[in-house]
C-alpha cells in the first residue's frame, strides 16, 4: 500500500510503526473471508482491509477521529483472525491498537458511551470492585429489558444479563503465596491471578496450581501483581495499560531475581496475548524496555507449558470434548495444537467445531459494548459447537467460557480443569451436577 506521510509525521515512532504496517497491505482481501464482523455484517468497512483504509486516511491527514471511523474500529473484535490469514504479514494488531489510542485522544464520545466505558475501566480490572458489582447486578437484572429500549443503554442491559446469578467465594489460591511441589521439584513458575477470572471462576487457577504442584512444579503467586492491562489497552487507554504492564514487570522481575522462573503461567488466553506483548508495548521506555521483553519471553499459556512436561497417556475417559480455540490463543499466540494434544493424551475424545476460526463474540468488553453483533456471533458459535454433539466443551479463556456458557446447556470448563481431573485432581465444578 502506498503511503504519503510527511517526514515530520514519521518522526513520531508510533506513526512510523503504523506507516510500516500499512505499507505491507496489498489489498488482496483474504482477510475478509475470516473476519467475523465482515462475515456477519457484509460491510467492507467492517473488514480489516476497510478499517486499514480508514486508519490510513485518518493518520496520513493528521486529523481527529470522526464518528464513522469510531463506529467501524469499535466493531473490531481484535480477534486477529486476519493476521492468521494475511499472506503479507500485516501486523493488524498493533495498527488497530494505535488507532484506538488515537481515537481515545482525539474523539469525544457521547456521554452515555463515555460513562459506560469509564465504569468498565474502573471496575473490571479490580477484583474487589468487580465482585461487588456482580453482586449488585442481581438488583438491576429485572430492569435489563427497560435498558434495552434505549439504544445508548443497551450495554447496561448486556452487563446485567452477563452477570452470573451467584458469585463464587474468593479463593485462597488468589492470595500471594508459594505453593510447594508435591514430588521432586522439576521447575518453578509464577502464575497470573488476574482480575475477572478469579472472581468469575476461581476453580481455574486452583486446578492449575494443583496439577502443576503434583507434577513437581513450584508455583509462585507474587505479591503486588494485578490486572494485565488488556481490558483498558483495547479501549485505547494507553497510560492505564502501560501502568499495569510496568507494575507486573516489576513484580515478576523480583520473582525472577528471588529464585528464577521457568515461565509465567497464564490461564486466561486474552491476558496471555497482552503479556506476551509487553516487550512491544514498553519498547520505547528506556527503564522498562529490556525488562519487559524478558517478561514477555517468559509468558506461557498453561497448555504451552504443560505440553513441555511430557504428561503420560491416560486410558480413554469415554467423554467427547468440543474444544473451543479462543481467538487470543489460536490467532494471538499461535497456540493451536498443544491444548488438543494434551486433552487427547488425558483420555478425552476431542472434536473441532466447524468454523473454529471465527470469534464467539466475547472479546473482552465487546459483548457489553457491541451486544447485538456479539449475540449473532455467539449464536453461530454455539450452533457449530453443538453440531459435534459433545458431552462437554473445553476452552482456555474465561470470557469465551462465560459467553458460550450463557447460550448452551452443555457444560463448559477450562482445559486445565479437565487435565487436572484426568491426572488425579478434583472433578471440575461444572461437571459435578
Amino acid at each position: 500500500m502506498q503511503t504519503n506521510f510527511t517526514a515530520e509525521q514519521l518522526a513520531d515512532p508510533h506513526v512510523a510503526e503504523a506507516e510500516s504496517i500499512l505499507r505491507k497491505c496489498v489489498h488482496c482481501g483474504f482477510c475478509t473471508a475470516t473476519c467475523p464482523t465482515y462475515v456477519t455484517l457484509g460491510n467492507e468497512l467492517d473488514s480489516p482491509r476497510g478499517r486499514i483504509y480508514l486508519i490510513k486516511d485518518m493518520l496520513e491527514n493528521g486529523r481527529p477521529a470522526d464518528e464513522q471511523i469510531v463506529t467501524h474500529i469499535d466493531r473490531c473484535l481484535s480477534c486477529l483472525a486476519c493476521t492468521t490469514t494475511c499472506p503479507s504479514g500485516v501486523d493488524y494488531m498493533h495498527l488497530v491498537d494505535h488507532a484506538r489510542i488515537h481515537i481515545e485522544k482525539t474523539y469525544k464520545r457521547p456521554l452515555p458511551n463515555r460513562l459506560i466505558r469509564n465504569v468498565l475501566a474502573m471496575v473490571l480490572p479490580y477484583p474487589g470492585r468487580f465482585r461487588w458489582a456482580l453482586k449488585a447486578a442481581g438488583l438491576g437484572r429485572p430492569f435489563a429489558g427497560l435498558f434495552d429500549q434505549v439504544k445508548p443503554l443497551k450495554p447496561v442491559a448486556a452487563m446485567l444479563r452477563l452477570a452470573p446469578s451467584a458469585v463464587p467465594p474468593a479463593s485462597t489460591f488468589a492470595e500471594p503465596a508459594t505453593h510447594a511441589p508435591k514430588t521432586e521439584r522439576r521447575g518453578r513458575v509464577a502464575i497470573l491471578t488476574g482480575c475477572a477470572q478469579p472472581v468469575l471462576d476461581p476453580g481455574i487457577n486452583e486446578a492449575a496450581i494443583a496439577l502443576l504442584t503434583r507434577l513437581g512444579v513450584e508455583v509462585v503467586v507474587p505479591r503486588g501483581e494485578g490486572c494485565c492491562g488488556a481490558l483498558v489497552h483495547h479501549m485505547g487507554r494507553e497510560e492505564q495499560a502501560l501502568e499495569s504492564a510496568r507494575r507486573n514487570v516489576d513484580v515478576w522481575s523480583r520473582a525472577v531475581d528471588e529464585g528464577g522462573l521457568d515461565a509465567i503461567i497464564v490461564t486466561t488466553s486474552g491476558c496471555g496475548t497482552t503479556i506476551k506483548d509487553y516487550g512491544h508495548m514498553l519498547r520505547l521506555d528506556p527503564v522498562y524496555a529490556e525488562k519487559a521483553a524478558r517478561i514477555s519471553a517468559l509468558a506461557k499459556d498453561v497448555t504451552e507449558y504443560l505440553h513441555t512436561l511430557d504428561l503420560p497417556v491416560e486410558a480413554p475417559k469415554g467423554l467427547t470434548v468440543a474444544y473451543h480455540s479462543a481467538c487470543s490463543l489460536q490467532h494471538g499466540q499461535k497456540v493451536t495444537m498443544a491444548p488438543k494434544l494434551l486433552l487427547k493424551a488425558a483420555g478425552f475424545t476431542v472434536k473441532d467445531p466447524p468454523e473454529g476460526h471465527l470469534c464467539c463474540g466475547s472479546a473482552g468488553t465487546y459483548n457489553i459494548m457491541q451486544p447485538e453483533i456479539s449475540a449473532r456471533l455467539k449464536a453461530r458459535k454455539v450452533k457449530n459447537i453443538e453440531k459435534t454433539r459433545p458431552d462437554l466443551i473445553a476452552a482456555g479463556n474465561i470470557g469465551c467460557m462465560t459467553q458460550i456458557g450463557s447460550a448452551t446447556g452443555i457444560p463448559i470448563v477450562h482445559t486445565v480443569e479437565l487435565l487436572n481431573w484426568a491426572y488425579g485432581g478434583e472433578r471440575p465444578r461444572a461437571l459435578r451436577g
